[in-house]
């Protein structure tokens, strides 16, 4: 495989928005890092801590498998994560089922607190930058960020499925 298929011209305008989205994928990991890290947590947590919230808002039980499956751990790394939830008062693990042996996580009222707290700057920033936009500005960049979430996911699926990982030559 050639070079040549992976470039674009650098002035491109493809190439400006998935550098752009590069570049904000870039700093919000090192937000996640900074303020994750001044309030004792791992980026880890943090994800966890939104996978069940995203999961209980839609009513959906959350389990360590479902946990383990969203955020590609091992058995034993999921466990010391919840361990580490529970210990810092962010999670409680509660039992379900007639014989309960199924264990559901629950965000505590200390993770929405705690949550809050970390992501309040970055809201504020967020909301004041959205601002110069009219709503149909707004809602022309969430379905482009909706598609580009969408096809993020599919290309994971892919290359997890044991798909092509780059792009085929032509021929």
């Amino acid at each position: 495989m050639t070079d040549e298929a992976f470039q674009r011209p650098p002035d491109s305008a493809p190439f400006a928005l998935v550098r752009l989205l590069q570049d904000f994928t870039l700093e919000a990991n090192r937000y996640v890092d900074t303020a994750g890290g001044r309030n004792d947590m791992h980026r880890t947590d943090l994800n966890a801590l939104a996978v069940i919230m995203r999961h209980t808002a839609k009513g959906l039980v959350v389990t360590p498998g479902i946990l383990r499956r969203e955020l590609n751990l091992s058995s034993p790394a999921t466990t010391a994560l919840i361990d580490r939830l529970d210990s810092s008062g962010h999670v409680v693990r509660e039992r379900l089922g007639p014989d309960r042996r199924q264990v559901q996580l629950r965000m505590t009222p200390k993770a929405f607190q705690d949550g809050s707290a970390i992501f309040m700057p970055l809201s504020r920033h967020l909301d004041a930058a959205m601002a110069g936009f009219s709503p149909e500005e707004l809602e022309l960049v969430s379905r482009f960020m909706a598609a580009m979430v969408d096809a993020t996911i599919a290309a994971r699926e892919e290359t997890s499925d044991g798909g092509p990982a780059s792009p085929t030559p032509p021929r």
